[in-house]
């Protein structure tokens, strides 16, 4: 069942939104070589219980998959790693492909979003990935006007990606969200437009790409943390929040400022 939010509750879900943006922001600035995923996810961690937040991940675990809880505020995804992505010990190098998704609970109300980024200076390949994925996020974003179907957007993230020679992950999907950090609908990065819920004022869904340099194809490890690209390529990851409203898409997760001045 889709739940409609009242205004009132779209904007406490921009202050949850807003701290996962806040979260997400500093961490793309202190990614640079030598600094371990694990360090990240404690610096991510302090931020959010500092702010009066829960980090929404930490302990999840999804009733859709048979898997363990998951372990860490942030999931880091390295390179040829789709999602989940569990933080450890491994220092990040020069060239790396880092996609960082969290999620937020903030006064009963959730945010969630993903961001991708180059450690250092990375190939040209790697920059066009992230450049499209971005892109791609943005087109389904534009769709969220009421009148629009649901699948608008996933046919937005396709095409998108698809006309620039890049393949978009099936297996996994956004959603909507509110109250739970997984609500419906499911939101899907494929597919033909016309078709699903109508959508209206008051729906909120997390919109989240996934975009492969090669084969959409995606093998898990045994927990789903994490999910790599089958062909071992490249996979980026961008997200966000997204409120529809009686004036368009209201991006609840946003500003995510992400500059090259990096410490």
């Amino acid at each position: 069942m889709i739940i409609l939010k009242s205004k009132e509750e779209i904007e406490k879900m921009r202050k949850a939104g807003k701290l996962v943006a806040e979260v997400l922001s500093e961490i793309a600035r202190i990614a640079v070589p030598g600094v371990t995923t694990k360090e990240l996810d404690s610096v991510a961690e302090r931020l959010i219980l500092e702010s009066g937040g829960r980090p929404a991940f930490k302990g999840y675990q999804p009733d859709f998959i048979r898997c363990g809880h998951f372990p860490a505020t942030l999931c880091t995804s390295l390179n040829n790693e789709v999602v989940h992505g569990v933080p450890d010990e491994r220092a990040l190098k020069e060239g790396d492909l880092l996609s960082v998704d969290t999620g937020v609970e903030l006064d009963g109300y959730y945010g969630d979003a993903a961001i991708s980024i180059i450690i250092g200076k990375g190939d040209p390949e790697a920059e066009r990935l992230l450049e499209v994925t971005r892109g791609a996020l943005e087109a389904a974003i534009q769709k969220c006007v009421p009148g629009n179907r649901l699948s608008d957007v996933s046919h937005a993230i396709q095409s998108f990606v698809e006309s620039r020679g890049f393949q978009v992950v099936r297996r996994f999907v956004g959603h909507g969200i509110g109250r739970s950090m997984h609500e419906d609908p499911p939101v899907l990065n494929f597919g033909e437009p016309g078709k699903g819920p109508v959508l209206k004022p008051g729906m909120v869904i997390a919109i989240e790409p996934m975009v492969n340099a090669g084969t959409y194809e995606v093998d898990a490890s045994p927990d789903y943390w994490p999910v790599y690209t089958r062909d071992g390529k490249l996979s980026a990851h961008f997200e966000h929040t997204v409120a529809v409203t009686e004036d368009g898409p209201d991006v609840l997760t946003a500003p995510i400022a992400i500059t090259a001045d990096r410490k």
